[in-house]
């Protein structure tokens, strides 16, 4: 018998910004950690695989679905409040933009690269996201992970950070998140936070289905300190269509879907242009999607 509100034959595109993939088996919206605790319980006596969802801003959907119960927190694991004079908590399911705009307001400083980061604190937390000189592992001062046996506390130096990943395992997931920050003058946070918005529009793609950035930037030499967006410009990727999915004209590291796209179509795309930047530069770019389901994404990884 599956627990309270877990729904059956769930459409998970409708969760993810670039709009494709397939159908979950069970979908859940906890709204508190004891409800959460029980699923990630009952996921694993029965043998069920766990998946999570945030803002799907960065996540591809198997065609075929999820076999397995996908999560997405709502509720008390979706709230952002002040944590004593100089801090915030936020609730694993909380949006990280909305958390920087906050502190803002709230005149702390620390957290605005997240207002470009279009994910869940959860999400940054599993990602270890940093953008524009920002970086999380700074002013995260502990996290709450639960699981099917329940709640611990993390601090940073337990979780593994390094670029674009931390050691969180299948089945375990951020409840809550506590950062510490500094007093600032909230004009000028949030001035800070109006050029971070502005640089983000003129640069990236918006208003379109699409999800966050494609590849990793490189650290290998032969790069020359490209990023990958301009690798893939380089590499004539720019507007590269495959089916429904294209390269963006706007930033070469973000893939629209034009029409019908599927996630066939996108990694096909992925896999296009990770093969021509190998070969006009010899460098080898890593994907930064996070995959949900059976994705046959070798192309992404040989």
């Amino acid at each position: 018998m599956t627990p309270p509100g877990v729904e059956r034959d769930y459409d998970l595109s409708r969760l993810t910004t670039i709009r494709t993939g397939g159908r979950a088996d069970f979908f859940a919206r906890p709204g508190t950690v004891d409800a959460l605790v029980e699923l990630l319980g009952w996921a694993e006596r029965e043998g069920v695989e766990v998946g999570v969802v945030g803002s799907g801003s960065n996540l591809l959907v198997a065609d075929e679905g999820f076999k397995g119960l996908v999560l997405k927190l709502d509720g008390d694991l979706a709230t952002i409040e002040r944590d004593g004079d100089g801090g915030i908590l936020c609730g694993g399911g909380a949006r990280l933009p909305q958390a920087s705009a906050r502190a803002a307001r709230w005149g702390l400083t620390g957290l605005e690269f997240g207002v470009n980061i279009p994910g869940t604190v959860g999400g940054a937390v599993k990602m270890n996201a940093n953008a524009y000189g920002g970086d999380l592992s700074r002013v995260l001062d502990w996290v709450e992970i639960a699981g099917a046996e329940g709640v611990e506390r993390r601090v940073p130096a337990q979780l593994g950070f390094e670029y674009r990943r931390s050691n969180l395992r299948p089945g375990e997931v951020v409840t809550r998140a506590s950062f510490a920050l500094e007093h600032a003058d909230p004009s000028a946070v949030k001035e800070t936070l109006a050029g971070m918005r502005e640089q983000r529009r003129a640069a990236q793609p918006s208003g379109i289905k699409t999800f966050g950035s494609t590849f990793k930037n490189p650290d290998d030499p032969r790069a020359e300190g490209m990023t990958a967006g301009r690798l893939l410009d380089a590499a004539g990727c720019r507007g590269l269509t495959v089916g429904g999915a294209r390269f963006s004209e706007k930033h070469a590291n973000f893939v629209e879907n034009s029409g019908a796209a599927t996630t066939a179509d996108v990694i096909a795309l992925m896999a296009e242009g990770r093969r021509r930047v190998r070969e006009c530069f010899g460098v080898t770019l890593e994907p930064e999607v996070q995959l949900l389901g059976d994705v046959d994404a070798g192309g992404l990884y040989e």
